[in-house]
């Protein structure tokens, strides 16, 4: 009776055991090689499978999905022999889970030298500023390598890019001391562009000035002497006015110029910034006898221009 049960049990644990060995189901995003025996069959893609237990087995259980990887960080020499530490990421994505499984034996492992290797061999072939300036370019040059040599895999790699390229930090201080001396070379200039403008604007002023200046001195002379051209023409048609009233016997023309003159002679004494104290006589009777004589000239010339019209010689006085 309990060799019975006992049989009974183990077919039971048999039974469920070619049960899950018949029965496989591939999650999504995975895909599960078949072998027979130990050989490569066929590949099982998501879903529901069943498989003849101890003649068919899985083999590998490949992730289909884009994976991502960080390459780790090594020292690189560059062309002009600097010293760099790079270190990246990979996305890549298995497009055959045979080849994935049996071209390659740890592909993770063999992706990550291949990287690395690579890295060494693009940033080696760069100076020290291409390679801190054209990240762009480095990450298209690995993917391009990267992803040829990884094809027979059965695997596309999707992108490669360079997380942190360092300097040693020597380097960067002479870097910093090279920026900043550009910064101030940069100012200084600014500065003197700035003062050389300052003394153009300021000598364009000066020179307007003077120009103007010029002018209105010009302009102020041009008006002096019109004044003055104009104050002389007066001067000589009040005196031809008064020659040709003497002409015709007015003697009293003569008086007013004379007076006229001697007024104004007296105001101009005056008003000299240099006369104090003027003392001359003010006598009205020594005026008239100034006028009185220069009446009797003019009498006298009156007369002989009448005797020379009649042809009678002057009178003698």
């Amino acid at each position: 009776m309990f060799e019975t049960g006992f049989l009974a049990i183990v077919l039971l644990v048999a039974g469920v055991i070619v049960l899950f060995k018949t029965v496989r189901m591939v999650p999504q995003g995975f895909e599960w090689t078949v072998e027979r025996f130990g050989k490569y069959t066929s590949t099982m893609s998501p879903g529901l499978h069943f498989l003849i237990p101890v003649m068919y087995g899985v083999g590998r259980k490949v992730n289909m999905m884009e994976q991502v990887f960080e390459v780790p960080s090594q020292d690189v020499i560059t062309k002009d022999n600097a010293v760099v530490r790079v270190d990246g990421v990979v996305f890549f994505q298995v497009l055959d889970a045979a080849k994935a499984a049996y071209e390659v034996s740890n592909l993770d492992q063999a992706m990550i030298a291949l990287v690395q290797t690579n890295i060494r061999t693009v940033i080696g072939s760069m100076d020290l500023d291409e390679s801190l300036s054209q990240r762009e370019t480095i990450n298209a040059k690995l993917l391009g390598v990267v992803d040829h040599a990884t094809s027979p895999w059965g695997v596309k790699v999707n992108r490669i890019e360079i997380k942190d390229l360092q300097p040693p930090q020597n380097l960067i201080q002479s870097m910093q001391q090279q920026k900043m001396a550009e910064q101030n070379k940069r100012a200084a200039i600014l500065e003197a562009e700035g003062v050389r403008q300052s003394e153009i604007l300021r000598a364009e002023g000066e020179k307007q000035g003077a120009i103007l200046q010029a002018e209105g001195k010009r302009e102020a002379a041009y008006r002096e002497a019109e004044a003055r051209e104009r104050l002389a023409e007066a001067e000589a048609k009040a005196t031809q006015m008064v020659s040709d009233a003497i002409a015709k016997g007015d003697v009293q023309a003569i008086n007013y110029f004379v007076a006229q003159k001697y007024v104004e002679a007296f105001r101009e004494l005056a008003i000299a910034p240099n006369a104090k104290f003027v003392m001359m006589p003010m006598e009205t009777s020594g005026v008239i006898g100034s006028i009185a004589g220069i009446a009797e000239l003019a009498k006298e010339s009156l007369e002989k221009q009448q005797a020379k019209i009649a042809g009678k010689p002057p009178a003698l006085r």
